[in-house]
């Protein structure tokens, strides 16, 4: 678009009306919110415009002193919010205020539930907060110049929220943007000098650029005709992050919060920190979410810190502060030790980064613990969001392994329901005293877990066993071979040690199971030997097990094979891997082993090895590769 392009109306996606619907009548159900949003956006605006002025000068125009108005007009019914921050073109008005018209609107509308309290949380995450405004205005009008543009460079935007806008070229003498929001009937409240003034204090007070209101007169003082107008800051202008803990409420660090995040919910948790001495300057603000936000996997998006640099705006979203496994922290890191001119490129390499990431990594992990030990609920509500993203820790930092591990919740068979879970730590405790290992299953969901044929020696024993059905469960496992000196052991992987599973047997009966497994291997060794025949290549052995009590049959891998889930989830993931064939372990115990054995008829025998090999494979969850001949089999065997 040139500077010289005539006024013209553009349509939002059909699905705009509907989330402007539910953005105005159902997520912001606080009306005063329109002020926190716009005041938010403003100051990012301001931090935008120090930041690129670091490198060019040229664009603080001779208006160095950053800040941000607000006015109202009664006889027009207007509220105005002006600043002199970065300011938008064209292309970048379309663009930041038609952002619930992009593509992702979809995906927004697809995550709402209709549960206000759920919803809420989505849409700051989405950023639409620009719109709140709507909330009090039958009309917005946006007047915007960018930064180091001239004057007929500005931009005027206006829309009455109903699908679609209006936008056109206009002359702006100064850069920044002024939002004027029209009232609808009923919202005169918010034409009050004093309703402004509570709203600021209460919601923008820790924002660190001045938020101004006209200076009232003194009650006995008479306005002068014609005196040029005065200005007052209503916030007190300064970083929450430099003010002394004990200054600082629970109020103001969650609307910080809210304000950085652009979140709508209050944060779960949060850490403030101060360090000075040494090499290593800096203060800390993190912030633990209580929801994840719908585009926490998405591959291409950022998340990171803001980082300042002596109290000056930086860049946002700094990635290098912190492992990916932690990217669902929010927060400031302000230092000292870094140049203001520093870039993306440089602080890859920079030693102080690494420094500050450690130091930074380590109160994370601290306070996640501390939740967990002090906040058991509060931990379980942050586990249930972002449990997921810390079992990456083990594979990204290892460093701090055991820290992470620490911290890991599994579903177990001492409870055998996903809604509670267990830490490793209290899985030790509840071991069996002659118990080495760590015992776990893997499955692709909760409920093949809990039911894996894998697991029947062990709840026999009455041994604990991890249910483990997330997708990224078997890369964990891989990455986590220990902890605390007990080994990992997947139940279906390896020959299992009887001796130490069922350690409350007797020496008597432990003889006697030994004495029966030896004359099954001798009896169905035949029965093995012809199994084999039948599957060929299928399989990598078949042999008699002693991890069965009910199921005739499963599958398992040798000790330093992929297992079984992996390989289908790599599979799935288009990566090309080399087929690990199975071990198909046969009860000498069951029914149909013994039908099996007792089969003259080779085809039946045939028949019915085929079926319990496709069964285990459908026990593992995964897919047979001709279900139909194995309908028929099964078919063919149900009407003989």
């Amino acid at each position: 678009m040139t500077a010289n392009a005539q006024k013209e109306t553009l349509n939002f996606q059909a699905e705009v009306k509907q989330l402007l619907n539910l953005v105005v009548h159902s997520l912001y159900s606080n009306k005063e919110i329109f002020l926190r949003e716009l005041i938010s956006n403003a100051s990012d605006a301001s931090d935008k415009l120090r930041f690129e002025a670091l490198s060019d000068s040229a664009l603080l125009e001779n208006d160095t002193e950053l800040k941000i108005k607000v006015s109202f007009d009664e006889k027009a019914r207007t509220i105005t919010i002006s600043d002199n921050g970065i300011g938008m073109t064209r292309d970048e008005v379309i663009d930041n205020l038609g952002t619930i018209a992009k593509s992702g609107t979809r995906e927004f509308l697809a995550h709402m539930s209709g549960d206000q309290k759920k919803d809420a949380h989505l849409i700051g995450q989405f950023g639409v907060g620009f719109y709140s405004a709507f909330i009090i205005a039958d009309k917005v009008t946006v007047i915007s110049r960018r930064a180091g543009l001239t004057s007929e460079h500005g931009v005027r935007w206006e829309s009455n929220g109903e699908g679609e806008y209006t936008i056109a070229n206009v002359d702006k003498a100064s850069r920044g943007t002024d939002i004027i929001l029209h009232l609808k009937e009923g919202e005169d409240e918010f034409l009050n000098d004093w309703r402004l003034r509570t709203i600021i204090t209460k919601y923008s007070d820790h924002i660190n650029i001045p938020v101004m209101m006209r200076k009232l007169p003194e009650m006995d003082e008479k306005p002068e005709e014609n005196a040029p107008v005065e200005w007052e800051s209503v916030n007190r202008a300064t970083a929450l992050w430099v003010l002394p803990k004990n200054t600082i409420t629970d109020e103001q660090y969650k609307e910080h919060y809210k304000h950085l995040a652009h979140d709508y919910e209050e944060p779960l948790a949060w850490s403030h920190n101060q360090v000075e001495g040494g090499n290593l300057d800096y203060t800390s603000l993190l912030y633990l979410p209580a929801h994840a936000p719908f585009d926490l996997w998405q591959k291409d998006k950022q998340h990171g810190l803001k980082l300042y640099i002596q109290r000056v705006f930086i860049m946002d979203q700094v990635e290098q502060f912190l492992p990916h496994y932690l990217r669902f922290m929010r927060g400031v890191v302000d230092t000292n030790a870094l140049p203001l001119n520093i870039s993306r490129e440089i602080l890859q390499d920079n030693p102080t980064i690494n420094k500050l990431r450690s130091a930074l990594v380590k109160r994370i992990l601290d306070l996640l613990e501390k939740i967990a030990k002090d906040e058991p609920e509060k931990y379980a509500t942050f586990w249930q969001q972002f449990g997921t993203v810390l079992k990456e820790g083990p594979a990204e930092d290892f460093a701090n392994r055991a820290k992470v591990a620490k911290l890991l919740r599994f579903a177990s068979t001492h409870t055998d329901t996903s809604a509670q879970t267990t830490s490793l730590d209290d899985y030790i405790s509840r071991m069996k005293p002659e118990q080495k290992k760590i015992y776990y299953v893997t499955a692709e969901t909760f409920n093949a877990a809990k039911s894996s044929p894998h697991l029947e020696i062990f709840r026999k024993n009455n041994i604990e066993v991890l249910l483990l059905s997330d997708r990224i469960d078997e890369w964990l496992v891989n990455h986590l071979a220990e902890y605390e000196g007990k080994t990992l052991q997947s139940v279906a992987k390896g020959e299992l040690n009887i001796d130490e599973i069922a350690s409350t047997e007797t020496e008597k009966e432990k003889e006697e199971h030994k004495q029966a497994e030896e004359k099954a291997k001798v009896e169905f060794d035949g029965v093995i030997s012809h199994v084999k025949t039948i599957l060929g290549d299928q399989v990598k052995d078949v042999r008699i097990s002693n991890r069965l009590t009910n199921s005739p049959a499963c599958l398992v891998s040798d000790e330093n094979d992929m297992g079984l889930q992996l390989q289908r989830l790599l599979k799935a993931a288009g990566q090309d891997i080399a087929e690990i064939k199975p071990i198909f372990e046969l009860n000498p115990e069951h029914p149909l082993l013994l039908k099996l054995k007792a089969e003259a008829d080779q085809e039946r025998f045939s028949d019915l090895t085929h079926i319990l090999f496709g069964q285990a494979i459908l026990a593992e969850g995964a897919q047979l590769k001709d279900p139909a001949a194995f309908v028929s089999r099964v078919n063919k065997l149900l009407l003989d």
